[in-house]
C-alpha cells in the first residue's frame, strides 16, 4: 500500500513505513495527519506483519506542525480557526483527531519500531512517542517544541511521554522546548538507542522481532500496554489470561519444536485470539 503522504512496503513480515512529505521536512499539513492516521490503521488487522520500522524520507523525520498552520495562528484567522477545531474534533474513541496520528502506532498489536534522524520537532516527536522503540541517530534534534508556540504538546504525549521519564524532567523538556541530539535523548530516556545508521538498526531489530513467534510478540505488547499502569490484579490475571492463549496454540507448539529440533522455527500468521485492543 502506498500514497503520496506516507509509502508502506510489506516484506518478509515487515512493514515499511515512510513520511513522505520530504521536501517540507515531512511537517504536520492537514493531508499528512489524515495519511499517517490511514497508515496506521492499515495495518491494524496485518495478520502477516510481524513489526513496523516507521521512518521519514529526505533530511529528517517530520518537522512537527506545518509552518503555514503557525503563520494563519498569528493573525486568528478563520482559516486557522478552523483548521484547529478539525483536529480537536472527537468521535467516539477517546483521543482527537489531533491524538490519532500519534496514539495509532501505540494501538496496533505487532511492535513498532521508529527510525529518527535529522528534525524530530513538535508533533513529530510526539509521533516518534508513539513508537514502542526508538533509534535515532547520533546529530538527531529532537524537541518537544510546542512551547516555543505558546502551546501544550497535545498529540497524546500523556499517554507516551509519562512510560519514559520521570515527571520533573517531561516537565522541564515541555517548559523549555530543549532541542537534544541523540545521545542527549538517550540519557533521558526519549530514545531507546542511538545509531549511526538508524535505519539499518531497525530493521535489523524488526527482522529479529519477525523471527519469533508472532502470537508471544503481539501478547507481550498486550501485556505491557494494559497492565503497566494497571492495579496488581488487573496485571497479573492478564499475565495468566494471555499465556493460557498461548499454551499449546500452534506457533507455541512451533517455538518449542524449533528449538528441540535446532532449526528456524516457521510460524503461521498471527492468531486474533491474542490481540486486546
Amino acid at each position: 500500500m502506498s500514497s503520496d503522504l506516507v509509502t508502506i512496503d510489506i516484506n518478509n513480515g515487515i512493514a515499511d513505513v515512510r513520511l513522505n512529505r520530504e521536501e517540507k521536512y515531512n511537517a504536520l499539513s492537514q493531508d499528512m495527519f489524515d495519511a499517517i492516521i490511514d497508515a496506521g490503521q492499515s495495518l491494524a488487522s496485518a495478520d502477516d506483519v510481524s513489526a513496523v520500522v516507521l521512518s521519514g524520507n529526505g533530511r529528517g523525520f517530520c518537522a512537527g506542525l506545518d509552518m503555514a498552520s503557525f503563520a494563519s495562528m498569528s493573525d486568528g484567522s478563520r482559516q486557522s480557526q478552523s483548521g484547529t477545531a478539525s483536529l480537536l474534533k472527537k468521535d467516539e474513541r477517546p483521543e482527537n483527531r489531533a491524538q490519532r496520528p500519534a496514539l495509532v502506532w501505540k494501538q496496533l498489536p505487532m511492535p513498532v519500531i521508529a527510525s529518527l534522524h535529522g528534525v524530530v520537532f513538535g508533533g513529530g516527536c510526539q509521533i516518534a512517542l508513539g513508537a514502542d522503540m526508538r533509534i535515532a541517530a547520533p546529530d538527531m534534534k529532537m524537541s518537544i517544541m510546542e512551547i516555543k508556540w505558546g502551546l501544550v504538546p497535545d498529540m497524546s504525549i500523556t499517554q507516551t511521554l509519562r512510560d519514559l521519564m520521570p515527571m520533573d524532567v517531561a516537565k522541564e523538556l515541555t517548559f523549555t522546548g530543549r532541542i537534544l541530539n541523540g545521545e542527549q535523548a538517550k540519557a533521558v530516556g526519549l530514545v531507546t538507542r542511538v545509531a549511526d545508521d538508524p535505519f539499518a538498526a531497525a530493521m535489523a531489530l524488526a527482522e529479529e522481532i519477525a523471527g519469533k513467534s508472532p502470537d508471544a510478540v503481539r501478547a507481550g505488547k498486550a501485556l505491557y500496554e494494559q497492565a503497566w499502569h494497571a492495579d496488581a490484579r488487573t496485571g497479573l490475571e492478564l499475565e495468566a489470561s494471555l499465556q493460557a492463549g498461548l499454551i499449546g496454540s500452534t506457533n507455541q507448539i512451533e517455538a518449542v519444536k524449533a528449538n528441540f529440533e535446532k532449526r528456524p522455527p516457521s510460524f503461521a500468521p498471527a492468531s486474533s485470539t491474542h490481540e486486546h485492543s
